[in-house]
């Protein structure tokens, strides 16, 4: 049963990725008995200590066999402009590269913390796929509002550009994915072009996990309000919905079924904008994930966020 249910979402997934349509496509849940309960258990919120509790002890821990990781590799001049690169002990040439920003409501979050599995588990399962991973911290609010954080996308995406050829990766071939904030604020890069670090903005694909596209319609919030202002006068051009629809990079736009609701809505905007633009790209809803679990998940035996993600990286091959 269960292969033929792995069959059957292939071909789902398959049959989306080439006729997408405004419909969301109901992702079915690959999690276990004791995860999915755990997950409901937590609820619709954001809540990473309770989920990575739950993830942790399925987790790779270092050291990592085969692979090479240099941390803290400075990409500007903030102490927040770091970047972890993870390369096969032998790397290859030419390999596609995935570059990770974290989430954390715009004022918190880091691309690792302590001996914290995450985010490395992103990073290694990019190179089970053949892959050069590279994981990006940020400048936060409010300290740094917007644009700052899409200028450090831009300053990073430099650095990657003119360095990973060195790592085996392929600086025509940049998959950019984020999280939470951190999709927002790749949807803010791809969709403003003054931020673009190359013409059409330097990337092969970007990946839109749960986040916030359009601050006008957004629920307000303290940390909303922290990035994006407190003059909503501003927000419209703030919004990313009119640059994306516009942009002409393949994306990946997804949330997760426990995803509080805003989530579910922004990303529902987004995908009714693209549509109308005649760029319908897939909506997927994974069922039986939470705003956490969809990305703790990643490099274990459940593929429901990395069979759409390669999907986006195959084509950029």
């Amino acid at each position: 049963m269960r292969k033929l249910l792995g069959l059957f979402l292939a071909l789902a997934i398959t049959g989306c990725a080439t006729r997408p349509t405004a419909s969301v496509v109901e992702v079915p849940s690959q999690l276990t008995p004791a995860l999915a309960q755990g997950l409901v258990q937590i609820g619709r919120v954001v809540a990473p200590p309770p989920t990575e509790k739950l993830y942790a002890p399925l987790a790779q821990r270092e050291p990592y066999a085969g692979v090479q990781v240099r941390r803290d590799v400075r990409y500007g001049t903030d102490a927040r402009h770091l970047l972890d690169v993870f390369t096969p002990t032998t790397p290859k040439t030419g390999q596609p590269v995935l570059v990770f920003v974290h989430g954390g409501a715009f004022m918190r979050g880091e691309r690792r913390t302590g001996d914290s599995p995450f985010y490395d588990n992103i990073m290694l399962w990019a190179l089970s796929q053949g892959m050069v991973g590279v994981n990006m911290t940020y400048r936060l609010a409010p300290a740094h509002p917007w644009p700052a954080a899409q200028q450090d996308i831009q300053a990073a995406l430099k650095w990657v550009r003119e360095n990973i050829a060195a790592s085996g990766g392929d600086p025509s071939r940049i998959i950019l994915m984020g999280h939470s904030a951190g999709a927002a604020h790749v949807a803010q890069y791809v969709a403003h072009p003054q931020f673009h670090v190359a013409p059409g903005s330097g990337l092969a694909g970007a990946v839109l996990l749960s986040g916030l596209f359009d601050p006008a319609t957004a629920e307000a919030n303290p940390p909303l309000q922290a990035y994006f202002g407190k003059d909503t006068a501003q927000y419209p051009a703030r919004s990313a919905v009119p640059g994306l629809a516009a942009s002409r990079v393949p994306l990946l736009i997804a949330y997760a079924e426990l995803d509080p609701e805003d989530f579910h809505a922004q990303s529902g905007q987004l995908n009714h904008a693209l549509c109308n633009a005649g760029r319908c790209q897939g909506l997927y809803k994974l069922m039986g994930h939470s705003h956490m679990s969809e990305v703790y998940s990643i490099n274990t035996a459940d593929k429901t966020v990395t069979d759409l993600i390669k999907q986006l990286v195959d084509r950029a091959r």
